[in-house]
């Protein structure tokens, strides 16, 4: 959306932005603009400064309101100024817009800027989408209000001499913590993470910051951090060329401290937004994968696992063993004691059962009081000798409760072994799981291998006479457990 009450300015703008793809919607104030947002949902506005009925920062207050009322990312926000003003400029900036020109615009900046802009906007609005999803479920917590000083690494290109009187503006200027790197050292690993990565190009000596960028957008410890690029007047495709292999930020007139301080506030601040989105994306997938109350991965995670556990074992040609284990007379826990100190019987043997295996082993809640665990290079031997410790670990260690009753607890253990390519997870657990009941049937606390069960034979059922009408199927009667 374009908005200027000039006509000439509109048209030039439509031109030049329908020549790079744009679609293109015009208003000539900003109560019009504002109309058509209640209509439409454009991508970016960019908006002159002086505006017939209102300036062009109130119009990007308004537009924040907007968002803020309504929720979803922030649409970016472009001001468009009619002369090299660094006030108004700095104005602009703290009023909230993304960026700021001046006419005569230069186009190759320009779209440079608005592509690195949209990739951001969009970025943000699909990790906003997740952490929406995780808030109506209840699984994302407020952020904080309360947030640390930002750590900013500057790097010269050139001559450091010319940084340090900047680099003392910005330290009396802000809480953040500055420090000055040369060239040579600015992909080395150092220190603490910055936040922001600040490459000044120096006045003279060509491009050397520019080929800086893909670097520090690559390297591991500045991956995440907001890069700001600050070109010279005559370095317009040096400009360009930095938002597109990496850089968040673009000041194009050289460094001047109250306007770097200012982009380096909202990069800090933008990046720590995105932090906190990608943090609770990477727990929404770690919930959707674990059991809240034992912390043990689920089915959902365990059945996967199991199948990249089976090809990787029969590439090497190697057996593996698929557990299931379940506690015996549970409900007896609950019925006596409460389920509070079912609860607590629970936790008990997943942290028994984490702590005495190997970190490659997978302990998985199977379900209720059913515990899987998939070990790979695992001999038939060796898995059951495993499974007799587990069970004598927990018969000769009793649980003890809240209110300081101490409670026997006794395993019972079926297993299976994977040896050729047939054997796929899935069968494995099933005859793992009929091995379960088998040890329940032998009296429980007890260790069976599959390999040693075998179907009863079905007798041959007479078939009844043709008059006679069927009864109601009776269900077949469970084992109990």
């Amino acid at each position: 959306m374009v908005v200027d009450p000039v006509p000439t300015n509109r048209i030039i703008l439509r031109v030049k932005l329908s020549a790079a793809y744009y679609d293109v919607v015009q208003a000539t104030s900003a109560q019009a603009a504002l109309a058509m947002l209640r209509k439409t949902n454009p991508d970016m506005i960019i908006a002159a400064h002086d505006l017939p009925d209102m300036s062009g920062r109130a119009l990007c207050a308004a537009i924040r309101n907007r968002t803020a009322a309504r929720g979803g990312p922030a649409v970016p926000v472009v001001i468009i100024h009619g002369e090299n003003d660094p006030h108004e400029r700095m104005a602009s900036l703290a009023a909230g817009a993304d960026d700021v020109l001046e006419r005569p615009i230069d186009d190759i900046v320009m779209l440079a800027r608005l592509r690195s802009l949209l990739r951001a906007r969009d970025a943000e609005a699909e990790l906003q989408l997740r952490d929406d999803t995780r808030r109506a479920l209840g699984l994302a917590e407020q952020a904080s209000e309360f947030t640390l000083p930002g750590h900013v690494r500057i790097i010269s290109a050139g001559r450091p001499s010319e940084l340090r009187a900047m680099l003392h503006g910005l330290r009396n200027r802000s809480d953040n913590r500055f420090e000055l790197v040369e060239a040579e050292n600015a992909l080395r690993d150092t220190g603490p993470t910055p936040d922001v990565v600040v490459v000044s190009e120096a006045a003279g000596i060509g491009s050397a910051g520019l080929v800086l960028l893909p670097q520090l957008r690559a390297n591991h410890a500045t991956r995440h951090s907001a890069l700001i690029y600050i070109a010279r007047p005559d370095q317009r495709r040096e400009a360009a060329a930095a938002l597109d292999m990496g850089a968040n930020d673009l000041m194009t007139g050289g460094p001047d401290i109250d306007e770097l301080n200012i982009r380096i506030q909202k990069q800090i601040s933008r990046k720590r937004t995105n932090e906190r989105l990608r943090a609770n994306m990477r727990d929404g997938l770690r919930a959707a994968v674990t059991d809240p109350l034992t912390g043990l991965y689920n089915r959902r995670y365990a059945l996967p696992h199991t199948a990249r556990l089976a090809e990787r074992a029969m590439a090497s040609k190697r057996p593996y063993a698929i557990l299931v284990a379940d506690l015996d007379h549970f409900k007896q826990i609950n019925d006596d004691h409460g389920h509070a100190a079912g609860d607590l019987v629970l936790v008990t043997l997943a942290e028994r059962l984490t702590q005495n295996l190997r970190a490659a082993d997978l302990v998985a809640r199977w379900g209720g009081e059913e515990f899987l665990i998939a070990m790979p290079d695992t001999s038939r031997a060796a898995a059951q000798r495993t499974a007799e410790r587990l069970c004598a670990l927990m018969e000769h260690h009793p649980v003890t409760l809240a209110d300081g009753t101490k409670v026997t607890v006794t395993l019972s253990i079926g297993i299976a072994i994977g040896t050729t390519p047939r054997d796929t997870p899935t069968d494995l657990i099933r005859s793992a799981d009929r091995a379960l009941y088998a040890a329940k049937d032998k009296g429980r606390n007890a260790v069976v291998m599959a390999d040693t069960v075998f179907p009863l034979p079905q007798p041959d059922a007479p078939t009844p006479p043709a008059d006679t009408i069927n009864p109601e199927p009776t269900p077949a009667k469970q084992m109990p457990r």
